[in-house]
């Protein structure tokens, strides 16, 4: 064999050093070439309202239906399908269940302690957070102390300090108003790539009249879209490569409204963002439900084009958009893009499809064990017995803390706006009102100490406060197609008659207070059990009044309600969500207990608003509840019992002569 000379030599031992040195360090990222691939998963979450354990409060019992602690399972899953990924949360966050009521009011943050969302989100190590609009509502100090917890950085690009000096070019930003999170990623031949990630954050103006008690005189908020048209041109320029924005804002119109609460539709046609985070109004999309909007692929999940995800509420899904990402020109642009929610449970079979992550669970046991002991100790007294034994004959305790919760709510949430001064009214429902659910399905609360869990017997559904705006003539109307409720009395016939239509669900029997008024059941219904207008010329509702006077059927009426009832559900004339005025994403029950907790004491008594019309005729009217309604017969002379039967129901009799009201 020929001897290798020294040149030779020198050449190999420079190419072994090559080789030696390209596996010994990792190799630095450089920038992508024409025609280059990456792809980059976009996981978010949002409105999670402290729901991080997989913990019902109100009903106190563990569910696999929401908490952070089943999504962080998808989260880490998720993750380890592909090779590049960036972790966002969209807001709402640190308010809207008894955990952070307990952190805010109970046992207040201090001074350098972490509150609980932090100890489990700083495990998850997301990239960035932005501002819901319900961080602010324990005021500054209390955002200002929670923020200080977060491993993350925070973004919002509207809302600024106040310096009261009316001049806008000057204004500071009370937050960074965006982020550009310098990013190492293995594009799709291996290499390790630069990539400058813009992040922009927005919440809804009207923060400004749901909070103004903390936020007057101390931060303004501006439009969401003007505020993107601002800063995404100056993100550009600054490098970002790509921009995700992410509002915490619903859909919203297809027509541009100026300080509108929702705003992601307009924000889509907001040049240079090329992915879109939403939330706030709970909603799953893509999905069901945004078909018929133009320029919105609700199978695609994309609004004008822009990939777009909202993943639900309280960690229930995932929000994941699969981005592929081209280099043309220099520049990255998004070629494709793929949007999903993943569940953490499956809702049709009631099962649960992930496990929660136990390094969470432990990571907030503490807080979590002295929420459930708080939860079931007192937060307030009531003076008198909450029950809904004869919620559908008479006006009812259960149903008028709700009402009077609901108003209490609206009327503070209208101040300084162009609804002050107009009526609210308040409707509500009886929802445990036996039936095909048994004999123990009623609300039974005695008088004295209130417990935050009771608040679920009085509002058994996760419906979020929604009002309406309506004149008398529609007020009206509503209350026409509640009082389907009932069977038509025959004044001629003697024998036995149930006045309670069993077809008709109690949860559309709705009780508006704030006006007055008598049900005259010697009427036909004036629409069926499923909402179609079968008698025109019925007319059930009689002495309808507002203020002691006749309502004028021309006026103007807020009615607070729920988004089920606001959006058309129950098929009620004129509610088909074109008269809804506010969309608040708090939910009922949340709005009951902050009443609850604000009042200490209540009196839910019945304020007797509605009454059936007196019938004077010899007629044998019934009607079925629990046997345990029974115990309040003392108190009710026009009621009575007749029978009891082995299933829990009993029959009761009701007068309803002029002389038994009296």
């Amino acid at each position: 064999m020929k001897k290798p000379s020294k040149k030779m030599l020198a050449t190999f031992l420079l190419s072994t050093s090559l080789v030696v040195s390209a596996l010994s360090f990792p190799l630095t990222p450089v920038s992508a070439a024409d025609g280059s691939t990456l792809k980059l998963r976009l996981l978010q979450t949002t409105d999670l309202h402290t729901n991080i354990v997989n913990y019902d409060y109100y009903q106190d019992k563990e569910t696999d239906e929401f908490g952070l602690v089943k999504t962080a399972t998808l989260i880490k899953q998720a993750r380890e399908e592909v090779a590049n990924s960036v972790l966002i949360d969209n807001g709402d966050l640190i308010q809207g269940n008894p955990l952070g009521d307990y952190v805010a009011k109970i046992d207040p943050l201090e001074e350098g302690e972490t509150h609980p969302v932090y100890k489990a989100m700083n495990l998850l190590d997301y990239d960035a957070g932005n501002i819901g609009n319900h961080e602010f509502n324990f005021g500054l100090e209390h955002l200002e102390k929670s923020l200080a917890g977060a491993n993350f950085p925070y973004v919002n690009a509207n809302v600024y300090i106040d310096d009261q000096d009316d001049n806008p070019d000057n204004d500071v930003n009370m937050f960074d108003p965006y982020l550009i999170l310098d990013r190492t990623f293995t594009d799709e031949n291996g290499n390790q790539v630069e990539l400058k990630v813009g992040v922009i954050g927005f919440v809804p103006p009207r923060i400004m009249q749901w909070d103004k008690a903390h936020l007057e005189g101390k931060v303004i908020a501006k439009d969401i879209v003007e505020s993107a048209k601002k800063y995404v041109p100056e993100m550009k320029e600054k490098g970002a490569d790509i921009i995700i924005a992410v509002p915490h804002s619903g859909i919203g119109s297809t027509d541009p409204e100026a300080d509108t609460e929702n705003a992601t539709y307009q924000l889509s046609k907001v040049e240079g963002i090329d992915a879109i985070l939403f939330g706030h109004s709970h909603g799953v999309f893509p999905g069901p439900g945004y078909e018929n909007i133009e320029g919105v692929d609700s199978e695609k999940g994309t609004i004008n084009g822009v990939p777009a995800v909202m993943p639900g509420f309280w960690g229930n899904h995932l929000g994941v958009i699969d981005l592929t990402l081209k280099q043309e020109n220099g520049k990255w642009v998004v070629a494709d893009s793929v949007v999903e929610n993943r569940p953490i449970f499956d809702a049709a079979s009631k099962v649960a499809l992930v496990d929660p992550d136990q390094a969470l669970v432990e990571a907030v046991k503490e807080d979590h064990d002295h929420t459930v002991e708080w939860v079931r100790s007192a937060v307030g007294t009531t003076t008198a017995p909450i029950h809904s034994y004869f919620a559908l004959v008479q006006d009812d305790p259960s149903i008028q803390i709700v009402t009077n919760a609901q108003k209490w709510y609206i009327e503070k949430m209208i101040q300084g706006t162009e609804y002050e001064g107009i009526p609210v009214l308040s409707a509500g429902a009886p929802f445990k009102a036996g039936g095909r659910n048994g004999a123990s399905y009623y609300t039974n609360i005695p008088a004295g100490t209130l417990a935050i869990k009771n608040v679920s017997d009085l509002y058994v559904y996760p419906n979020t406060v929604q009002a309406v705006q309506l004149t008398g003539a529609e007020v009206k109307e509503w209350l026409e197609r509640a009082a389907g409720q009932f069977n038509q009395v025959d004044v001629t016939k003697k024998e036995e008659q149930p006045i309670i239509n069993d077809a008709f669900p109690s949860y559309n029997y709705d009780v508006i207070d704030g006006v007055t008024y008598e049900i005259d059941l010697t009427q036909p219904s004036k629409y069926s059990t499923s909402g179609e207008l079968v008698n025109p010329e019925a007319n059930r509702i009689k002495n309808l009044a507002f203020n002691g006077e006749p309502i004028n059927l021309e006026d103007k009426f807020i009615v607070v309600t729920n988004n089920y009832r606001a959006s058309g559900g129950g098929s009620f004339p004129g509610l088909d969500g074109s008269k809804t005025i506010i969309e608040s994403p708090d939910e009922n029950r949340q709005v009951i207990i902050n009443y609850i907790l604000s009042e200490e004491t209540i009196n839910p008594s019945a304020d007797q608003n509605w009454t059936f019309a007196p019938i004077e005729a010899d007629v044998n009217l019934t009607f079925t509840s629990s046997a345990d309604a029974k115990a309040y017969l003392d108190q009710m002379p026009h009621l009575k019992l007749i029978s009891e039967s082995e299933d829990g129901f009993a029959k009761y009799s009701i007068d309803l002569s002029k002389s038994a009201s009296e």
